[in-house]
């Protein structure tokens, strides 16, 4: 059961999931969002601008019926008047003709913004398979677009009933009245009738967006084994980050190994713990250059030796420095006196090899703060 659990898809979507969709062309869309924005968007320049528009296209049909003695005796002067009514009636147009052109551009963002992928303009063989279009129609999907077809055909079809019934008695005055009277009243009514379908278009854009973005991320669900799987890919399997951590270890190893033979001295436990000091000019304070315990404080020590890098038995400053310095960084300044006896027994040691004279002798009982050393280890 819990394999069975893994295969379902039960998780939402990630970030990467929805950015593959995204780039082959998947983004959640709805045809009644832009159908509603492309009549509303009509019926508002109708309503704004349909007086202007109606008296050009009266003007240019009246144009267009009026014949001159010079226009039937020219047929050149004829183009040139029917390429003037052509121009007239796209300048009356044009404002809607562009209304309508930003509502179709701006119709994608209200699920997202606009998206182009190659993807999804390529040539896919699994489109053109008939097979593959009638499963598309029996499907979940396509039973919802067809319920959702006929609701909308019987909404706006009951609203335009609505208007004409309810102006019934409009409707048929227009038939007692003058051309331009008539003229103005029909325009009335159809502004009135196609401004109440729209609206009733917003039932319709209410009920589609939420059950195409539902549909979207639902598509694009994910099961845990496939969460998993992008995550080892995202951040690498356990396998591959410890192999790399592996490395990374054996080459800061490497790098903290080649720095013991310029140490200033070696501070020692005698055998759990090593570490490395410098104090040079430049620097404030001593600095660790490396620092080790079992295998790795033996390999220290042996390295030093190898290089006549003095050697300091000190346990309680050995395990302090080990638990409370890094690798490349400055002592504690609460160590900072112990660290001192411990450069000058250096530097006396370097004089002695230079000069001669009496051996110096190595500090004892080196003053270490208490709470500065950790509890010791056998050895």
């Amino acid at each position: 059961m819990a394999e069975d659990s893994d295969l379902e898809k039960t998780e939402p979507p990630s970030g990467r999931r929805l950015e593959q969709a995204r780039n082959d062309g998947q983004v959640p869309r709805s045809r009644e969002v832009g159908a509603f924005l492309v009549l509303a968007t009509a019926a508002t320049i109708f309503w704004v601008a349909g007086p202007w528009m109606a008296r050009r296209a009266a003007n240019i049909v009246r144009r267009g019926l009026t014949l001159e003695e010079s226009l039937i005796r020219d047929p050149g002067a004829m183009l040139i008047r029917f390429g003037d009514l052509v121009f007239d009636t796209l300048l009356s147009l044009a404002p809607l003709f562009l209304a309508l052109l930003v509502s179709v551009f701006a119709a994608p963002f209200f699920l997202g913004s606009w998206n182009f992928s190659l993807k999804a303009i390529a040539l896919d063989p699994g489109r053109l398979n008939p097979l593959n279009g009638l499963g598309r129609l029996v499907s979940w999907n396509g039973l919802a677009e067809l319920l959702k077809s006929v609701v909308k055909s019987l909404l706006i079809g009951g609203v335009a009933l609505w208007v004409l019934w309810s102006e019934r008695g409009d409707i048929f005055s227009l038939f007692g009245q003058s051309v331009m009277s008539g003229l103005s009243g029909a325009g009335h009514l159809i502004s009135y009738s196609f401004l109440a379908i729209v609206i009733s278009i917003v039932l319709v854009v209410a009920v589609d967006v939420p059950y195409q973005l539902w549909q979207y991320y639902d598509k694009l669900k994910m099961t845990k084994e496939e969460v998993k799987q992008e995550s080892k890919e995202m951040e690498g399997s356990p396998e591959i980050k410890g192999r790399i951590r592996q490395l990374q270890r054996e080459a800061a190893r490497r790098r903290m190994m080649s720095a013991v033979p310029a140490a200033d001295v070696i501070v020692t436990n005698p055998t759990h713990f090593s570490v490395a000091l410098s104090y040079g000019k430049g620097m404030k304070a001593p600095k660790v250059t490396a620092k080790g315990r079992g295998e790795i404080a033996l390999k220290i020590r042996k390295i030093g030796l190898e290089h006549n890098v003095p050697l300091l038995e000190s346990p309680p400053l050995a395990r302090a420095l080990y638990k409370h310095a890094e690798i490349d960084q400055e002592i504690p300044s609460a160590l900072y006196a112990a660290v001192a006896e411990v450069l000058a027994y250096v530097y006396q040691l370097a004089r002695w090899r230079q000069t001669g004279g009496n051996y110096p002798l190595p500090p004892r009982d080196i003053d270490v703060p208490a709470e500065l050393v950790p509890e010791a280890v056998n050895g």
